[in-house]
Formats: structure tokens, C-alpha cells, sequence
């Protein structure tokens, strides 16, 4: 039988889902914000609209970018809303964001207003009909509004080339066993969101990659996102690697270890995000 690290399955709950979702906005938040600096909008944005907006990433970062912006934050998990409803009350901005709950594969989505500004982050790829939420997203859209995709590449890398000593290259195995997961359950991850874009009746106004490439020493929360994440890849990659790569994979996995990735100094964040910003014409 296989051996289950500590923690694998706590991180696939919900909470564990909102604890990688946390720790993602943490360590990418210096990303986060050059893309916010980034966005073509012709004037300061005053009603946008965080679509998939999970723990609130996109969102507090919005909030820091545009300080006379309102944002309504849309998620199918209450659990998600709640939390960033305790983190915008935390942080003194409770009278600035709405949350709203609702499932975005819905042909017809609540009333959500007329923003300014539309963002999407990591979401749309989880989207099933991905031309009807485009045309819902023009649709809400004020005339001349800007709509923001930002996607990661794929999942980070994290450890060095030539580790685990005992399994070199595992997390390039991982990675590819995923990218065959992903292509029958998650078929619009990497996708080009541009030419869609284009499609739904959007004029492109902008397409950027940003690398990221972020040393762990700078930042202790890397060793837990590397957790999280490799546990995530984990779920997603067991039938298709091999005993001995699995066995290796839970050595790294298991915070009891002397082999945990927590006990590594050598982990890094490596990874692309692109990001596609599209107005509304008219």
C-alpha cells in the first residue's frame, strides 16, 4: 500500500484549499501587484468585479490599487467568501467589498452591476463554457470597461535541478502526469486567452508575461506553498507515476520526515503568468 503522507488529505478539503490559495497570494504577491500596476485603464476604476475570486488575492490587491474602487468578489464557495470577508474586516476595508455567491458556469449570473473593471484570476480556466462567460463578462461590462485574465503558466517549480538526489527529475514527472490530468478535466489551463478574447467581441488591449522566479530564502511561506502545491499535483498524478517516484514524492511530502520539502533550503518559486487585459468597445 501506498503510504500517505501527513497532512494529504487535509489539504484537499475545503480549508486546505483556502490555506493554497492563501499562501499563493502571499508568496506571488509582489507579482500580483505589477500586474494591477500594469492594467491600460483610461481613468481609476470605481466598480469592479472580482470573478473566481477565491480567498481574495485579486481582490485586497485591487483594493490597494485603486483606493476609491468598490469591489464585488464572486465565488461558488461560501467558505472562500467568508474568509475574505474576515480578512476585508481585518483590514479596515469591509465597506468597500460585496461578496456574492455564485456558480459562474450559470447561464444567467446575479446582478453584479456595471463595472468598470472586470478581473479574473486563475479562474477562467476552471470555467466549462468558456464563450458564454466571455459574452456574460461583455455583457456586464460598462461601455469601455476593461476585462483582466490572469493565468499561471502551470503549477510552480520549486525544487532544484537533479533533486530529489534518490529520483532526479521527479517534479518534471509530476508536472507532466499532471498536464495529462489537466487535459481531460481542466482542458482551458495554458490556454491562449487572447484570440477568444477577440472572438467574444473584445478589443485586445494588452498581453504580458511575468516571470517569476523567487528565491525561498526571502520568504518562509514558500516551503508550505511547496507543500500544498506538490500534495495538490500529487492527487493528480498518482496513476500515472511510478512506485518509485511516488515513494520518493511522500518521502518529500511527509512533514515528519528528515526528507520533508519544510527541511530543504534549497527551494525556489518558478513559474510564468500571463496576463490579458480586453475592452468592451462602445
Amino acid at each position: 500500500m501506498t503510504h500517505t503522507p501527513h497532512g494529504h488529505d487535509h489539504l484537499h478539503s475545503r480549508d486546505g484549499q483556502a490555506e493554497i490559495l492563501d499562501l499563493d497570494a502571499e508568496v506571488l504577491a509582489e507579482h500580483t501587484a505589477a500586474i494591477t500596476q500594469w492594467l491600460p485603464v483610461q481613468t481609476p476604476p470605481r466598480d469592479v468585479v472580482d470573478l473566481g475570486c477565491g480567498t481574495g488575492a485579486g481582490t485586497f490587491a485591487l483594493l490597494d490599487r485603486f483606493p476609491g474602487a468598490r469591489i464585488t468578489a464572486v465565488d461558488a464557495s461560501a467558505g472562500h467568501l467568508r474568509r475574505l470577508r474576515e480578512k476585508s474586516c481585518a483590514l479596515g476595508v469591509d465597506d468597500r467589498v460585496r461578496t456574492v455567491l455564485a456558480d459562474l458556469d450559470q447561464r444567467d449570473w446575479p446582478d453584479l452591476g456595471s463595472p468598470d473593471l472586470v478581473w479574473a484570476s486563475a479562474s477562467m480556466h476552471h470555467i466549462a463554457d468558456s464563450d458564454q462567460t466571455l459574452r456574460n463578462v461583455y455583457d456586464l461590462l460598462a461601455p469601455g470597461g476593461l476585462f483582466a485574465v490572469v493565468e499561471l503558466a502551470d503549477f510552480p517549480r520549486f525544487l532544484p535541478a537533479g533533486a530529489p538526489s534518490e529520483r532526479p527529475g521527479l517534479e518534471e514527472r509530476c508536472h507532466a502526469a499532471g498536464r495529462q490530468f489537466h487535459a481531460h478535466h481542466v482542458p482551458h489551463r495554458g490556454a491562449d486567452w487572447g484570440p477568444m478574447l477577440t472572438a467574444a467581441g473584445f478589443s485586445l488591449e494588452g498581453e504580458r508575461t511575468v516571470t517569476v522566479d523567487i528565491e525561498g530564502s526571502r520568504n518562509p511561506a514558500i516551503g508550505a506553498y511547496a507543500l500544498g502545491t506538490l500534495q495538490r499535483l500529487r492527487h493528480r498524478a498518482i496513476d500515472v507515476l511510478s512506485t518509485y517516484d511516488v515513494a520518493a514524492l511522500d518521502r518529500l511530502l511527509d512533514t515528519d520526515s528528515p526528507h520533508s520539502i519544510l527541511r530543504r533550503d534549497d527551494l525556489a518559486v518558478r513559474t510564468e503568468r500571463t496576463v490579458w487585459a480586453a475592452r468592451r468597445n462602445g
